[in-house]
């Protein structure tokens, strides 16, 4: 059987404005994912210009082979609803008609044309040539990783708001894509994207040098972990983590790898280490402790997990705040910046009336004689009082570790009706200055506390469901994780929780609220046990907060921040 050729567009053609170019966008449901082991069980095109459809095609195909269940379970797709569908030789050359001279859309289109391309192979079709274009490739090009961590399907059509539902049938998922496709034109518009002949040239390409570098991935295992990048004196260049450590290490050679400084570390590289891990957690975590032990250049985040900032209390008669980088037991923190942990320590003396002068003072001495009055710029303790003891000092310190301990808030309340007072008075901007002061104090106390509940324990047992009825199991010492595994489906979970109990590691403790534990990495098991489904299996001691703690005030906090971000500030 044969078909006229659907013609490729000419230069011309590909100089025309996009609104203007005619597309046809695809997609496929198949008995599994491999084009040259499986068949077409279904097709949906729409043809779409200047924004509006102006035609579509639909319709079930006899694969002439049963439908696996799993395939079934996932598209609705049964056998029996195919047994009078046509066949693929009736069908692929009315697709073939019905595309003529259009840019060829399929979301994943190396999925969809790859099918296409085996069906006519194998029914002796000449394949047309088609210029083709790849949603998820122009998506990962348009779209920043913070506005869209996914970019599959049902992603893309919810943040565009797409008409149509994805629901994995070949018609409803290419009518979503149509509208992810416009949704995506509209943000090439602002940035001089006007014809196909622009866009491909914004779209990203390989270079040489990835191409070059494909061998770097072959070998490495289908498995989560961490990879690492080394140059040529064996140096790390760049650490990361994978679900999929093959697949994910074989992207950065492909066309989806847009970033500048991953292709030039990636024409450094000369070889991929790789460690195998049992789960998400453990490989995030061996990437924290990787990325802390090499600095790698080519990593922006994390390098330097030891660098944190921490507001300390001077061990003195008449205690004042500082600054760093270690922590003691009474630490607040950690800050990100010398800059966060010093307004926090401003806020915290003005309403604890915690002293910020240096003055060396004994025991004996009273605060407030050398301090200038408060109206002239006195430190916050002479607003408590002009003259103030080590005894009635002591009761604003007691303040300040009431609230870090979370077994008292009363300068958070205090802080509050602060605000509330400037309102009513209409100082609408020194209350908002004081709300956004108040809210990062509330996020580093609400952080410590966190940190801390979890740092306390000496061990706690953890099971995760892995979503094939099994579970992912952590064994957490002192806010570390100490040892990591599986229990496959069928698999009894506790005898593998004991084995991994008897070898996991013993973390060398150390004084602090996080007794030595980097706060990322505790900050990390933390979202992990917070996630639905996680069970505690275990634990040597309570998991708990205390009953003032800041968790009394994050909505207050998060509603403050939304303001502020609002404001434009």
């Amino acid at each position: 059987m044969t078909v006229a050729a659907a013609a490729q567009l000419s230069f011309d053609q590909l100089d025309t404005p996009l609104c203007d170019t005619t597309f046809v966008v695809v997609d496929l449901e198949t008995t599994g994912g491999s084009a040259a082991a499986d068949a077409i069980t279904e097709i949906g095109a729409v043809k779409v210009r200047g924004g509006q459809v102006i035609g579509e095609l639909g319709t079930l195909v006899n694969p002439g082979r049963a439908i696996p269940p799993q395939i079934v379970e996932i598209t609705g797709i049964t056998s029996a609803m195919v047994v009078d569908a046509p066949r693929i030789n009736t069908v692929l050359p009315s697709f073939f008609e019905f595309a003529r001279g259009s840019v060829l859309v399929a979301h994943n289109a190396r999925f969809d044309i790859g099918f296409l391309k085996a069906a006519a192979a194998e029914l002796g079709i000449p394949w047309p040539g088609f210029t083709t274009l790849c949603t998820v490739k122009l998506a990962r090009r348009v779209l920043r990783k913070d506005e869209a961590p996914s970019v599959r399907l049902s992603a893309m059509a919810q943040l565009f708001n797409a008409s149509t539902t994805p629901t994995h049938r070949a018609l409803d998922d290419a009518r979503a894509t149509v509208d992810v496709l416009h949704g995506l034109f509209e943000r090439l518009g602002n940035q001089g994207v006007h014809s196909y002949t622009e866009l491909i040239d914004y779209l990203p390409d390989v270079s040489p040098g990835q191409r070059a570098k494909r061998g770097l991935a072959a070998g490495l295992p289908r498995t989560p972990g961490v990879y690492l990048f080394r140059g040529p004196g064996n140096e790390v260049l760049y650490v990361g983590t994978a679900v999929n450590l093959q697949r994910r290490v074989r992207n950065y050679f492909t066309g989806s790898e847009s970033r500048g400084r991953m292709k030039e570390m990636i024409t450094l590289a000369e070889k991929v280490d790789h460690v195998q891990c049992a789960h998400g957690l453990e490989a995030g975590v061996r990437e924290l402790r990787l990325l802390a032990a090499h600095a790698p250049p080519y990593n922006r985040r994390s390098k330097f997990p030891k660098r944190a900032w921490w507001l300390s209390l001077t061990d003195e008669p008449f205690p004042r705040f500082t600054i760093r980088r270690t922590a003691d037991d009474r630490a607040l923190g950690p800050f990100r910046t010398r800059t966060e942990a010093n307004d926090t320590a401003l806020t915290l003396a003005d309403v604890c009336g915690i002293r910020t002068c240096t003055d060396r003072l004994r025991a004996h001495d009273t605060h407030g004689s050398k301090c200038p009055p408060a109206v002239v710029g006195g430190c916050p303790a002479s607003r408590v009082a002009a003259s103030l003891g080590a005894g009635e000092y002591a009761q604003r310190v007691e303040l300040v570790d009431g609230l870090i301990t979370g077994y008292a808030d009363a300068p958070v309340t205090d802080l509050y009706a602060q605000i509330e007072e400037l309102s009513a008075m209409q100082r609408f901007e020194t209350a908002a200055r004081l709300r956004d002061r108040t809210a990062l104090v509330i996020d580093a106390v609400r952080r410590r506390q966190r940190l801390a509940s979890l740092a306390r324990i000496d061990e706690l047992v953890a099971a995760r469901p892995d979503g094939n009825g099994g579970w992912e199991l952590a064994i957490v010492r002192c806010g570390r994780l100490a040892a990591a595994g599986n229990a496959r489906r069928g698999v009894a979970p506790m005898p593998v929780v004991d084995l991994l109990t008897a070898g996991a590691e013993t973390p060398e403790v150390s004084p602090g609220p996080l007794r030595g534990a980097l706060a990322e990495e505790t900050a990390l098991i933390l979202r992990w046990l917070t996630e639905d489904g996680v069970r505690i299996v275990r634990t040597s001691d309570g998991y708990a907060e205390p009953v003032r703690c800041a968790a009394r005030w994050q909505n207050w906090s998060a509603t403050a921040r939304r303001a502020r971000h609002l404001a434009g500030i």
